[in-house]
């Protein structure tokens, strides 16, 4: 049997552990130790999966990952996320559908720190959400704003999904967060939208709150200086040189716990909480992109990656509609696979490809979180729609679901148009040079 038959058995063998529930890191190690053992040998399969776990476990880059996680918990932890929360709903809240919009804003806003999706989800579940309840606003659209809105955690940087890209293509982590940002305040103007149409047609969905005075609105904004200062800590000091990405890491959650002191909200209790969600939250993410280290070098024995590159590029088809079908299959692939996975399982096979057809490379990055946003509010897999539906238990699935529907549209629209003006990402990383 060849190489490349050898590899799709594996590639089979993972969906089929995955259908079976075991844990995505564990599939992956599984399948690439025995894929590998199968082309190479027992013993070079067990040498290589050794030698790439040690590896990982030292690896310096890697330490990017814990430090952005407990940056984003002890913003939690400090109530950072209600104060961006009440900021929006000064401005926002007298508008139809101005909660629902206010509660997009915050979720852009404690992106901006989390890195994280899902954690954003379950964030702004928890403070918007009983608002959102208290002046009567359809159940679908909040909760499908919140589990959209929690996607702007995976693009709007410091991003996790950012970070293992770069690492998998070994592209600057400062270079993707940066691009991130435009795509992201388009994406979460294109929310606010979309609510606003929504809203426009049937009031009913989001009736409007109280108008806050001018001096209340002057003085919510205070709620969002501390979100101001650790983003121009982190991005600020990696656009200006100052830092490189991990120092930038460690600079925001160094400032995040000066803030959580200053607030006085980090007693004995809370900074235990803070330090064992960090290390379960990282270690979970660590173990995942080292299993797929692993499963990388069996692919890269089993030369599928080239053949696939190869086969991709001979195809009669202009460059750019072979890009729309990879973003395609992305699009379908995330209805199955948690997006962090997704990535890390097929950016290996689709990156030389991309490379090839003349791409940017930090332009398909952010292509690639773009779309894997779409599959966290999507079924069956939309995990920020089970996030809200684990909080907000007598809320029916299929009702955040479909709340969650004109949010897709929205983004299919921001990934369009992303494909037709690239410079839109690119301004920003590429300005220096």
């Amino acid at each position: 049997m060849s190489p490349v038959l050898f590899g799709f058995v594996g590639i089979f063998l993972l969906f089929l552990l995955l259908l079976t529930s075991m844990p995505v890191a564990f599939a992956m190690l599984t399948a690439g130790v025995a894929g590998f053992a199968l082309i190479v040998s027992p013993y070079a399969a067990l040498s290589m999966a050794t030698m790439d776990i040690l590896d990982s476990i030292l690896s310096y880059n890697l330490t990017v990952i814990p430090l952005f996680v407990l940056m984003g918990q002890t913003a939690f932890h400090a109530g950072i996320s209600t104060g961006l929360f009440r900021a929006a709903y000064a401005w926002m809240g007298h508008l139809p559908g101005g909660l629902a919009m206010a509660t997009i804003g915050a979720c852009a806003g404690f992106g901006a720190i989390s890195g994280s999706g899902p954690a954003t989800a379950a964030t702004m579940a928890a403070v918007a959400m009983p608002e959102m309840r208290r002046y009567n606003y359809s159940e679908s659209l909040a909760g499908g704003a919140v589990a959209a809105g929690g996607s702007l955690g995976m693009l709007i940087p410091p991003s996790v999904v950012f970070i293992v890209y770069a690492l998998l293509t070994e592209q600057s982590i400062g270079e993707l967060f940066l691009a991130g940002i435009a795509p992201g305040l388009l994406i979460t103007i294109l929310f606010c939208i979309s609510i606003a149409i929504r809203c426009g047609r049937n009031p009913v969905l989001g009736p409007p709150g109280p108008r806050a005075s001018w001096k209340e609105r002057f003085y919510a904004l205070s709620g969002i200086i501390e979100t101001l200062i650790l983003f121009a800590a982190v991005m600020g000091g990696m656009f200006l040189g100052l830092f490189t990405a991990i120092e930038a890491a460690a600079a925001g959650a160094a400032g995040s716990l000066i803030i959580a002191l200053i607030k006085r909200s980090l007693s004995k209790a809370v900074l235990k909480k803070i330090v064992q969600e960090t290390v379960r939250t990282s270690c979970m993410v660590l173990f995942i992109v080292t299993a797929a280290g692993v499963f990388g070098r069996f692919l890269a024995v089993s030369q599928i990656p080239f053949v696939v590159a190869s086969w991709f590029s001979a195809l009669p088809l202009p460059g750019f509609l072979i890009m729309l079908l990879i973003i395609l299959f992305f699009l379908v692939a995330g209805c199955f696979i948690d997006a962090l996975a997704l990535v890390l399982l097929t950016v290996p096979i689709f990156f030389p490809v991309v490379r090839r057809l003349g791409y940017d490379p930090v332009w398909f990055g952010v292509m690639i979180v773009v779309v894997t946003q779409m599959s966290v509010i999507t079924p069956p897999v939309g995990v920020n729609v089970y996030v809200v539906s684990g909080i907000e238990r007598d809320i029916p699935l299929q009702a955040i679901f479909r709340g969650a529907m004109p949010f897709l549209f929205m983004l299919v629209i921001a990934a369009g148009v992303l494909m037709v003006f690239p410079q839109l990402c690119l301004f920003l990383p590429y300005a220096g040079r």
